[in-house]
């Protein structure tokens, strides 16, 4: 273990913090607010965070998106991390940009990958045009966001998941659980620990 402040802040938290991430229409917000619920900690989805603070730089019509406005949003979620790790509950976030995020935020990368027919189709569902639509899947077919993502975070945190089916979102889930309880195990946190603020 080194000395840093980045190490000290991991050491620090009672909960581990989550991002999920992958292509547009992968299942994140849904899976991000399984795993909140189930293992009551705060969800953030970043896109909403986006809406609800006007992080936005202004519109690429050529991509038909936003133009995100990082160092907007950085700020405007650092003290909620802050506060949901000082609560001892640690935090879910989901978003389909994984790599402007510091790395100190999280101890575990979720990828989800969705199977392109599938994808296709939730898509579709979504009213995104041909263009959007092609873009997103060619991301998916080409592993951008897995890519970054391993670019981005040690790769030891980050995991490649399946999310096709209601089967696979709720496994994927338990994996989390089952992730969580090991690393509180390894850190040495205890279900008393996380409840002293709550009593």
């Amino acid at each position: 273990m080194g000395d840093s402040n980045d190490d000290e802040r991991t050491n620090n938290r009672r909960r581990p913090n989550v991002l999920v991430t992958g292509t547009p229409g992968v299942g994140k917000t849904s899976t991000a607010s399984m795993i909140a619920e189930r293992l009551g900690m705060k969800h953030f989805c970043v896109g909403d965070l986006v809406r609800e603070h006007s992080c936005v730089e202004g519109r690429d019509e050529s991509l038909e998106t936003n133009i995100l406005d990082e160092d907007k949003l950085l700020d405007a979620m650092e003290p909620m991390i802050q506060d949901a790790e000082e609560e001892g509950v640690g935090c879910v976030v989901d978003f389909h940009v994984c790599e402007i995020f510091p790395e100190r935020w999280f101890d575990l990368v979720l990828v989800l990958r969705t199977d392109t027919e599938i994808l296709y189709d939730r898509l579709t569902s979504r009213g995104y045009s041909d263009h959007k639509r092609s873009e997103n899947m060619e991301s998916e077919i080409m592993q951008v966001i897995l890519e970054e993502a391993r670019e981005a975070y040690d790769r030891n945190i980050v995991h490649e998941v399946r999310s096709n089916t209601v089967e696979e979102m709720e496994a994927n889930v338990q994996r989390v659980e089952q992730w969580v309880a090991q690393w509180m195990q390894d850190n040495n946190v205890t279900e008393d620990d996380n409840n002293i603020d709550n009593e």
